[in-house]
């Protein structure tokens, strides 16, 4: 057969590539998919924006990351990294009271771009919104291929100083060599990039590891119905969550007679997978329970 078109990967494929492999390689996934009842938060979500108390227009995705940010502290293992050795059957377990989400970003040209967005464990929605729009900002001055090499340049160094060198060695053959080479800038070009200072470009320390990735693929795919089966956990993170787009469904409700009965509420599918070295699902309940309970009690989120 005659292929249509060749394309070889470039180093935001080949970075994806090589830490989606390493993930299903070595992380034994397990979790479930939770449809969290939203209707009464969605109705106190639009009664904050209209409140006049935010000086930002808050988005649904802010709102669900304050949440998570929030949940977290009642179950540590799930932000957290995780060290281990099979040969030797040893490991590490290091939980953060920091939270720093890594978030997949779609940028304009369509390519994603996984962005560290630090410290959002007492950020306010004032300030996280503030946060999320400034990385926007600083995304339309960044080259992808430079910042995404720097990345790649400062793991292969890490791998080196850990005496990996037929990996540093693997990793230099497909980036400088042949074909398959990454083409990064040179001479003005590189010059002129660089003179743009880092507070306004995406650099190194926007795209290292975070402490747990979460996704929203109902940003990208608006008012579809469904959740997210599969989704990698990135090493050395321990959990990720992905949110779908939240939906009108029939649900059986029980009315104020105690009787129970049809009603369209608003759903938002959840997907919680936990790499089973670190944790088991029972670890994960405290924030299961602290997400529902702002489900059941959204007149808090007027305090956030």
């Amino acid at each position: 057969m005659k292929p249509v078109t060749v394309e070889h990967f470039g180093i935001q494929r080949k970075i994806v590539s090589n830490m989606t492999s390493q993930s299903w390689q070595e992380i034994p996934h397990a979790g479930p998919v939770i449809e969290f009842d939203v209707t009464d938060l969605m109705a106190q979500f639009n009664t904050l924006r209209e409140s006049g108390k935010l000086k930002n227009k808050l988005s649904i995705n802010t709102l669900m990351l304050k949440a998570i940010a929030i949940a977290l502290k009642e179950s540590p293992k799930m932000n957290a990294h995780l060290e281990f050795n099979r040969h030797l059957v040893k490991g590490t377990l290091k939980c953060f009271d920091e939270v720093h989400f890594s978030i997949p970003m779609q940028l304009p040209n369509g390519e994603m771009m996984t962005i560290n967005c630090h410290n959002f464990e007492n950020k306010t929605l004032d300030e996280m919104t503030e946060y999320m729009m400034d990385v926007t900002r600083r995304l339309k001055n960044t080259n992808l291929t430079e910042a995404m090499f720097e990345v790649s340049m400062d793991n292969t160094i890490t791998a080196l100083k850990k005496g990996k060198i037929k990996t540093v060695l693997c990793r230099l053959l497909g980036a400088k060599l042949g074909k398959y080479r990454v083409k990064t800038l040179s001479g003005k070009a590189k010059k002129e990039y660089l003179s743009i200072p880092e507070k306004d470009r995406i650099t190194k320390k926007d795209i290292e590891q975070g402490t747990i990735t979460v996704s929203n693929l109902g940003s990208v795919d608006r008012g579809r119905h469904g959740h997210c089966a599969i989704l990698e956990i990135i090493p050395p993170q321990t959990s990720v969550i992905a949110l779908y787009a939240a939906t009108d469904k029939p649900v059986v409700v029980v009315n104020d007679k105690g009787e129970k009965e049809i009603a369209i509420r608003t759903i938002l599918p959840m997907t919680i997978l936990f790499d089973h070295r670190a944790c088991e699902y029972s670890d994960l309940l405290g924030f299961i329970n602290k997400i529902q309970d702002i489900c059941d009690h959204p007149e808090q989120i007027m305090e956030w």
